[in-house]
């Protein structure tokens, strides 16, 4: 006697559940990019109608309280120029970006303009640097 089974297996995979998932997860992690700041130290840039977009290699913070930050990491003006150095490592030719509060003197910029022209000098290569500003209104 032939016995039939009820119960059939499929070997059928149905993927729609999957493809839910996935989107699901691209719009989870498209919006939360979107919130993380891309500046840990806050400042307010100094407006400007010019758009100079260039790679960045270091970032130099100078916050409202005069202090420098190199990267994330603050240091005392007279080891401004050893900081940017070593975050510099072996670029040649290096953008170095100033983010500074507006309400900072223009002689603190100078220093670190300074501090690059005698990496310049004592390297002989040609890092820049870049002012950032925040767009006009």
């Amino acid at each position: 006697m032939a016995l039939k089974r009820r119960n059939q297996r499929r070997v059928e995979f149905n993927s729609s559940s999957m493809s839910d998932l996935v989107f699901l997860l691209l719009i989870f992690f498209m919006l939360t990019s979107t919130l993380v700041a891309p500046n840990a130290i806050k400042l307010l840039l100094p407006q400007s109608s010019s758009r100079t977009m260039a790679k960045q290699t270091v970032t130099v913070y100078i916050n409202d309280k005069m202090d420098y930050f190199v990267g994330e990491r603050k240091v005392a003006d007279t080891q401004l120029q050893p900081e940017i150095l070593l975050a510099l490592g072996n670029t040649i030719d290096g953008t170095v970006v100033v983010r500074s509060d507006k309400t900072v003197p223009v002689q603190y910029i100078v220093n670190v303009i300074d501090a690059v022209n005698n990496i310049n000098n004592e390297t002989h290569q040609n890092h820049k640097v870049l002012l950032a500003t925040s767009a006009k209104k």
